[in-house]
């Protein structure tokens, strides 16, 4: 469980939690609660209960870890024989996995725009998971630019493709069953999907009717 602490907590680069103790003091939010452990909500994705002081502490370890592995595999790439192309192939797709992982610890870390972004580690993984396949089949189509890739990126791409839920578990430091829930998460989020379209269709329906009603009751009028 998490332990309160009023310390102001950031990461590395100065990134504040977008959801510090004393922002979640002043909250009327009914869905944030706390007791002994700290302050907690149940997710919406997973519906279990997830303490704010975890979520964070938990990105600022996985922060470390990333930057420890970036510097090892930016010693190894500037290190190796450029006649070693698989093993030079394979150090440049961990570190395009790794940059991701980074990229998202930053994103999560920081967001106060709402209390979806606190999820237990596990979640985390199948959304980095998602955003990583997302991201190398970009890449695969040419529509993005990464340092990472040589002018022949064929092996790197093969590596990438091979490595990554690997690679995620080990740096997220997941069981393999951790991403055995991620079509369970995306299949919650296509149903909040669909029930936010279908209040936004009720709305607009109406609305219409008020539009009308308002239009015959001013005929009449006439």
């Amino acid at each position: 469980m998490g332990k309160n602490d009023d310390m102001e907590k950031t990461l590395s680069i100065g990134i504040k939690r977008g959801f510090p103790n004393e922002k979640l003091k002043k909250t009327k939010e009914p869905k944030v609660k706390k007791n002994e452990g700290g302050y907690y909500i149940y997710t919406v994705n997973e519906g279990v209960k997830v303490y704010f002081e975890d979520f964070y502490t938990f990105l600022e370890g996985l922060e470390r870890k990333c930057l420890t592995e970036l510097r090892s595999l930016r010693e190894k790439i500037d290190s190796c024989d450029p006649k070693c192309e698989e093993i030079c192939a394979y150090y440049c797709a961990r570190k395009i996995i790794v940059d991701v992982v980074l990229k998202n610890v930053y994103g999560y870390y920081g967001d106060d725009s709402t209390l979806g972004v606190i999820m237990s580690p596990w979640c985390f993984g199948t959304v980095v998971l998602e955003k990583v396949e997302n991201y190398k089949e970009r890449l695969s189509r040419g529509e993005l630019l990464d340092v990472n890739l040589p002018e022949c990126p064929y092996l790197v791409l093969r590596y990438t493709d091979e490595i990554y839920k690997k690679t995620l578990l080990e740096i997220c430091e997941l069981p393999p069953e951790a991403f055995s829930l991620k079509w369970q998460y995306a299949e919650l989020l296509k149903h909040f999907s669909r029930v936010l379209s279908n209040i936004h269709a009720n709305l607009a329906n109406i609305l219409s009717l008020v539009r009308e009603h308002r239009q015959d009751s001013s005929d009449q009028l006439t």
